[in-house]
């Protein structure tokens, strides 16, 4: 679990650093979508930012920002992944990281979904920014990483006689 918690921080510490960048980010997808001419509909999902990086990104700095938060991403699926290998969790951890895989699919739809309170990253947005093209992709981070802290702080209160896989083969007893 301390290999998980420290993980988590870690993309933590990654996503501030990128928070602060989001103007960047914003403009950075807004310089992709003019390039691919598809400006009319939203960022929807991963692999959309993805590809515009791949071919539609014509500066350093746009690919960089662009680089970042696909790297984050990737970094939530593979936690994603360690968190399904741990243990087999309860109904509740279950939901939270069958949420967290879809949401960090490359293919799933992000335009519907809003972080909330405490985060303010679509309150950075113009309105017409946030409802329209970009409030999905800015909130998938905070979602995410709320939702694997829900998951640690449930997997820590599950009866402490489960044994967990190391990364070694061996097995840890709680």
């Amino acid at each position: 679990m301390n290999e998980i918690k420290e993980n988590l921080r870690s993309i933590e510490q990654n996503y501030k650093i990128f928070q602060q960048q989001q103007f960047t980010f914003i403009a950075a997808l807004e310089h992709t979508r003019e390039n691919a001419h598809d400006k009319i509909k939203p960022i929807s999902s991963i692999g959309q930012v993805q590809a515009y990086m791949e071919h539609h990104c014509n500066n350093s700095t746009d690919k960089r920002i662009l680089l970042m938060f696909l790297n984050i991403c990737a970094d939530l699926n593979r936690l994603c992944q360690k968190l399904e290998t741990l243990h087999s969790g309860n109904p509740t951890t279950n939901a939270l990281l069958d949420k967290c895989k879809t949401l960090v699919s490359h293919s799933n739809d992000l335009s519907g979904i809003r972080a909330k309170y405490p985060h303010d990253v679509v309150n950075h947005l113009s309105c017409d920014e946030a409802r329209n093209h970009y409030g999905g992709v800015v909130s998938l981070i905070p979602i995410v990483l709320d939702c694997m802290k829900e998951w640690v702080a449930h997997s820590e209160k599950l009866p402490r006689n489960i044994h967990f896989p190391c990364m070694h083969g061996s097995l840890l007893e709680l």
